[in-house]
């Protein structure tokens, strides 16, 4: 067992610092699209359903996992070889951010609503492809010998992205309140910010991986199933780009087909299923090939399936169907009231008459500070306890700040219920996180670690971008009854517990395996 002394020292070096700053622009995008959006919107006189409906934007963030594999494999020209795979995908989204802003500055969402909606669109793709990146410098800056460090390393990164939705994110309302500012200039401003942060590029050190010789060994193999299973790895390919546009539709047409979801997640999880242990069969069949045999197309379908497939496969083999159904699952009922919740908090503070100047005293500015204590405290803590007490504490705190939502809806306005409300919400928020982030953390295999941990986090904002869209609907189907509302969400973390008991000895033995 660490020392506390030494466990503090893991936070000042260089690769803390570099995770802390890109934490920080991975969470401001979303006061972008989220607090800023909705307060705009609100300001524009549409209702609580169509901001709620605008949100869904946000779908992105559950899907980039669809994406990721290239962002192990593909190198933007020029960046990525001059600042290495990872650090150059992070610059050229960052860049693309801080271009949409530009265009959101420039537009009136009373008259051209569409424009809008398509910025902050390609906004969330920018952040949620730049989120791969992140999150995939970080697990590969830390040593598999010291796996432990992750717990440090998902603290700083959590840390980071709420100095970036909370510090930055509060500037902008206190500037709409100041005379002469509106919407439009505060977006122009967090373009700027955004290219500020570039900077951070700078002092990062790209991580040292063996992602290249893993994936060329993968492509010998699926290139010698492929020579000899022409048909089934055609059939393969189908499946999966089944499996991907039923995504895309299920996701962002959601609007058009609003009880879908959870349909055409099954009916893509099934196809899944099916491809993986299709291609487990086939590759247990053939032996390694040169890469240069067989024709383009031949070698080409073999690409595809490595980039798209093998991460799935790996995951799966080593943790077998069962518990690894069985994880994506917690991940998805984990999340689910939180997210329910945090997409109204903003609509909510607005409507019992908190000012926009309250909201980033307390609600931005306040919860920053709580989390920097609270993650790095938990992350301690959570070295100690273990990670399933850690993340049953964590959900058990989160569904209880919930009730202090509700609570407060019967007060109104006290800034008094307010700030515990928020330093409660805050630092139970921020525990579960740093539990749950350095625990999925340890499940990636290092080849595939954008590709890994993006489906893992994809699942874990489904709650947050799908079904929060229609939190919204929800508050308007109850009359605009906020305490319901909020023991509502508070009672989502139930089903989550009762999963994580279930299968707590298997976890504990992945954790222990990874340490």
């Amino acid at each position: 067992m660490q020392s506390l002394i030494s466990q503090l020292r893991q936070f000042g070096n260089r690769t803390m610092l570099s995770i802390f700053l890109f934490g920080i622009a991975s969470g401001f995008p979303w006061v972008m699209i989220g607090s800023v959006m909705s307060a705009w919107l609100k300001d524009a006189g549409l209702t609580r359903s169509a901001i709620g409906y605008f949100t869904a934007v946000f779908a992105v963030y559950s899907v980039n996992f669809l994406w990721s594999p290239m962002l192990d494999r593909l190198k933007i020209p020029i960046l990525c070889q001059r600042l290495g795979q990872r650090r150059g995908w992070i610059l050229s989204m960052q860049l693309g951010i801080a271009a949409c802003c530009l265009l959101l500055s420039q537009v009136d969402p009373n008259t051209n609503l569409t424009l809008a909606g398509l910025a902050a669109l390609f906004i969330a793709l920018c952040s949620a492809t730049q989120d791969i990146a992140i999150d995939a410098f970080r697990i590969d800056s830390i040593d598999t010998k010291q796996n432990e460090q992750q717990s440090s390393a998902a603290a700083m990164s959590t840390s980071g992205w709420w100095t970036g939705y909370a510090l930055l994110g509060a500037i902008p309302f206190f500037i709409a309140d100041m005379p002469g500012w509106n919407w439009p200039d505060v977006y122009l401003l967090l373009g700027s910010i955004m290219l500020l942060l570039t900077l951070a590029i700078w002092l990062a050190k790209e991580p040292q991986s063996k992602r290249d010789q893993a994936y060329q060994q993968a492509q010998s193999h699926y290139l010698a199933a492929v020579v000899a299973k022409g048909h089934q790895a055609m059939l393969v390919m189908l499946v999966i780009t089944t499996a991907i546009v039923l995504c895309f539709i299920g996701v962002f047409g959601q609007t058009w087909f609003e009880y879908q979801t959870l349909a055409f997640s099954i009916l893509v999880l099934l196809l899944l299923i099916y491809a993986i242990r299709t291609t487990s069969h086939m590759l247990s069949q053939h032996s390694a090939c040169p890469t240069n045999q067989g024709g383009p197309a031949q070698r080409a379908m073999a690409w595809v399936l490595v980039s798209m497939g093998e991460p799935l496969r790996d995951f799966f083999g080593r943790n077998g169907v069962r518990l690894a159904l069985s994880l994506l699952l917690f991940v998805v009922l984990f999340k689910m009231g939180e997210a329910i919740l945090g997409r109204m908090s903003i609509v909510f503070y607005k409507e019992i008459g908190f000012s926009n100047s309250d909201i980033a005293a307390y609600s931005k500015l306040l919860t920053w500070a709580v989390t920097i204590v609270a993650s790095i405290t938990g992350s301690l803590v959570n070295l100690r306890i273990g990670i399933i007490k850690g993340l049953f504490v964590g959900g058990i705190a989160m569904a209880a700040s919930n009730l202090l939502f509700a609570l407060m809806a019967s007060v109104g306005p006290d800034k008094t219920l307010l700030f515990i409300t928020i330093v409660v919400d805050g630092f139970t928020a921020a525990w579960g996180t740093v539990a749950f982030m350095a625990f999925i953390s340890v499940l990636c295999n290092r080849a595939f670690t954008a590709s890994q941990y993006a489906l893992l986090a994809s699942i874990g904002t489904f709650g947050r971008t799908t079904l929060g869209a229609y939190s919204g609907v929800i508050v308007d189907s109850l009359g605009g009854n906020w305490q319901l509302f909020f023991v509502l969400t508070a009672l989502m973390v139930i089903p989550s517990l009762v999963l994580l008991y279930m299968i707590r000895d298997k976890i504990q033995a992945i954790a222990d395996a990874k340490v």
